[in-house]
């Protein structure tokens, strides 16, 4: 007998769903477990990483820490120290400041004369000076100079340090009636010393009467530290390279007897450059004709600032005090 469509089509179904029940479930099952490998497989590799960074860590604390202990044993574990205040020269190149070269006398001359030139050679004249319409310290490449005079040679503290030849620290052009408030002529002096190698041994700043005071103070014996040395104008015939000095203003006249002083005074200095020509010797000065500027001092055929009862020969300068330099030993070698 032929079956049914209805029997057919029950029969087919039962069928179709023997076949398809077992082969989903083997495909879920399939699934799950590819799933749950998977997921150990990441895990694994996930506590795998994780326990080597662990180790890793762990290795570079100990090797720091055997490091430090290394480290605090050669040092004998010293309290670490707080940063220092920056350094008096700390701006100072270091050809100067260590210096390359012994200081000398030769070398105090040489730079004076560079900036003689540098400045248009000027010489001392009074009556040019009157008609001038502009300052040399106010020009361009001159300002500059000036500023490094400031910068170069006061220690890097100093209040005038950001000053040029036409500006105050803040960088605001003064007047050329209020250069007298910015006179450079103590910076130049200091930048010359400087730049020569003095170092530490010369008492750097804004002016004369600093370092007038620590040279008569060396030659009282009270000092060692700076190699400048006071000497009495008739009695010693300076030397290229040695500071003259005399007092200006209410210090006009102040005399050697008088130093040191208990504060500072109005004076100037000039570096001597030659003394070879009898009864003439040639200094050059700064903030002189508000230039670098040379000019020459009459003094006795031996060379004296003043005859030995201590009279003056030029009588432009009222000389208080000579500055003798004490060159480095190994100098000119």
């Amino acid at each position: 007998m032929t079956p049914s469509r209805t029997t057919t089509r029950t029969t087919t179904r039962a069928a179709t769903r023997d076949i398809t029940r077992p082969a989903a479930r083997d495909t879920t099952r399939a699934a799950a477990r590819d799933t749950t490998r998977a997921a150990t497989r990441d895990t694994t590799r996930t506590a795998t990483r994780d326990t080597t960074r662990t180790a890793t860590r762990g290795i570079t604390r100990a090797a720091a820490v055997a490091i430090s202990l290394t480290t605090c044993l050669l040092t004998a574990c010293t309290e670490p120290t707080m940063p220092q205040a920056q350094m008096p020269d700390a701006h100072v190149p270091p050809f100067a400041k260590e210096p390359f070269e012994p200081f000398s006398r030769d070398a105090v001359v040489a730079i004076a004369l560079r900036e003689w030139r540098l400045f248009g050679q000027t010489m001392a004249d009074p009556a040019g000076e009157a008609t001038r319409t502009i300052k040399p310290e106010r020009e361009q490449g001159l300002w500059q100079r000036v500023g490094e005079y400031w910068w170069l040679g006061l220690n890097a503290a100093a209040p005038e340090i950001g000053w040029t030849g036409k500006h105050d620290g803040d960088g605001t052009v003064f007047d050329p009636e209020d250069d007298g408030n910015y006179a450079w002529s103590a910076a130049f002096i200091s930048y010359v010393f400087r730049i020569a190698g003095a170092g530490a041994r010369f008492p750097y700043s804004a002016d004369h009467a600093v370092y007038i005071n620590a040279a008569r103070t060396v030659s009282l014996g009270q000092s060692r530290q700076w190699l400048l040395a006071a000497e009495r104008v008739q009695d010693y015939a300076p030397r290229p390279g040695d500071l003259v000095c005399f007092g200006r203003g209410s210090a006009r006249g102040l005399r050697y007897e008088d130093l040191p002083t208990a504060t500072l005074f109005t004076s100037h200095c000039d570096i001597v450059v030659d003394t070879a020509t009898p009864g003439m010797i040639t200094v050059i000065g700064g903030n002189v004709q508000d230039s670098v500027t040379m000019n020459t001092v009459a003094v006795t055929q031996d060379g004296r600032l003043a005859t030995p009862d201590g009279t003056v020969l030029d009588t432009r300068f009222p000389w208080m005090a000579v500055l003798r330099v004490t060159e480095d030993a190994s100098a000119g070698t």
